[in-house]
């Protein structure tokens, strides 16, 4: 092969470290930096309790008060349940061009504690749902604007939300530099485990927050499939069964009559033994080893409620050794409309592979099928672990300075997500060393908060006048 010839992957031509920067700086041309803090909703902009109710009419109806009742908490709780209504809004605004596997719902409340296959507690992202190739920025404005919103509902002034973003944005920035001058595989192996999140906690948090990171980090080990088991369960004639705790966990048993009940779990039962060809061939093997004993529905999340999801009791060698597994619907990617709908054969499994590339590690158990209702619809789903050494924040409990140093690993866990499958050279070139684009996230977060008060009280508007209903649970 000569110096100059090209190497092509897939019939995309390669292009050079060098010829990749170029094509990052090129793109400030028709897209500059400072146009990120742009947020001009065109006239026809759709009414944000249409979005919800469209995707409402496919999920099970007796949940969707449920969803509604979630979403009217607060602007945050709206937010975490607005992907929809936001992917509609970024699509109207500007992009560099250049592409990455997108999270898709990369809110801050998605960023979490995780346990990775050889029992390590690393921090990443949690949730893919929604994700789908896409421009890079969609993630970085989502996760900034969750930082203003949250802020606003912690006091935080002005000057100390725009001081979370900054920070935020200017790491996931500095990653990406970072990541652009490391060789492939070291991008692959890069992560942030519990040490790394010590040593940071240790040269920036007080004493009060390094204790409440350590404690957060033990709670996350304890949270697995025995914890669940533990409180998810209860002893009836002697045998440990799902406890029915309506409407939000309801075994099979008491949500439909004896034949549907039978029916409805051979279903799920087929789904299981499908999506086991999935998984890894050691993986296969140990979870062949597990028996189900119970399943149930089960109401997740606050943008996901009203979804398909269902949890399986299982047990290995004995009753003492249980693995509980979680079966979620997966609808297509509120991205698609914008973004394109990707190429996968199924929606289950664009979720798992989107999880696969951004995740530095993923659930063993992670895995994909289709399966046709009782109601003689197909659906897909996605299958993992319904908990494995999980740990989540609590936002209303943070300081500034520790909301401001959460949002910097964020910014620098989801540069390395993208830099899996993005030009991170390019996007690194595209961002630049300068403060640019941290500024006009800044902008464009605040901005943006703004609109997703307007549609939370919108929200709140449906449901006094009757138009949507809404429970809590």
């Amino acid at each position: 092969m000569t110096r100059n010839a090209v190497t092509v992957t897939r019939g995309v031509p390669r292009l050079s470290p060098v010829e990749r920067v170029v094509r990052g700086r090129a793109a400030r041309g028709h897209t500059p930096r400072s146009s990120h803090a742009e947020l001009a909703l065109p006239p026809h902009r759709l009414d944000p309790v249409d979005v919800i109710e469209k995707q409402s009419a496919s999920r099970v109806p007796e949940l969707v008060p449920i969803r509604y009742g979630r979403m009217s908490e607060s602007p945050f709780r709206f937010y975490r349940g607005a992907a929809g209504i936001m992917a509609g809004d970024l699509a109207t605004t500007p992009t560099s061009g250049l592409r990455a596997q997108l999270c898709g719902d990369a809110h801050m409340l998605n960023f979490r504690l995780l346990g990775s296959p050889e029992r390590n507690l690393l921090f990443d992202i949690n949730d893919f749902d929604e994700t789908l190739p896409g421009p890079w920025e969609w993630d970085v404005k989502r996760l900034a604007t969750s930082l203003v919103i949250a802020g606003r509902e912690n006091g935080y002034s002005d000057r100390e939300r725009s001081a979370i973003v900054r920070a935020t944005v200017r790491s996931y920035r500095e990653a990406m530099h970072r990541f652009a001058g490391m060789n492939h595989l070291d991008v692959w192996y890069a992560r942030a485990d519990a040490d790394t999140l010590q040593a940071l906690a240790a040269g920036d948090l007080h004493k009060r927050g390094r204790k409440r990171l350590a404690k957060t980090l033990a709670k996350a080990r304890s949270r697995d499939s025995l914890q669940a088991f533990e409180k998810l369960t209860e002893l009836v004639d002697g045998e440990r069964r799902i406890t029915s705790t309506p409407p939000l966990v309801i075994p099979i048993r008491e949500l439909l009559a004896d034949r549907e009940g039978a029916q409805l779990e051979q279903q799920l039962g087929g789904l299981l033994e499908r999506y086991r060809s999935t998984l890894q061939s050691d993986r296969q093997h140990l979870l062949e080893q597990f028996t189900v004993v119970e399943m149930a529905r089960k109401v997740v999340g606050v943008g996901s409620v009203g979804t398909r999801c269902w949890i399986i009791l299982l047990r290995g060698r004995d009753a003492g050794d249980p693995l509980f597994l979680q079966a979620k619907e997966a609808d297509e990617s509120v991205l698609a409309p914008f973004a394109g709908a990707g190429v996968h054969a199924t929606q289950g499994e664009r979720v798992v592979a989107g999880q696969r590339l951004m995740q530095a590690a993923s659930d063993i158990f992670l895995g994909w099928e289709r399966v046709t209702g009782i109601d003689g619809r197909q659906r897909d789903f996605y299958v993992r672990q319904l908990r494995d050494w999980k740990g989540i924040v609590e936002p209303a409990l943070m300081v500034p300075e520790g909301m401001g140093l959460f949002g910097e690993l964020c910014g620098s866990t989801l540069a390395r997500a993208h830099a899996r499958s993005g030009d991170r050279i390019a996007i690194a070139a595209y961002l630049g060393r300068s403060d640019v684009f941290d500024r006009a996230l800044t902008t464009f977060a605040e901005s943006y908060a703004d609109r997703n008060e307007r549609d939370h009280q919108a929200l709140l508007d449906a449901v006094k006048s009757g138009r949507v209903s809404a429970e809590d649970a």
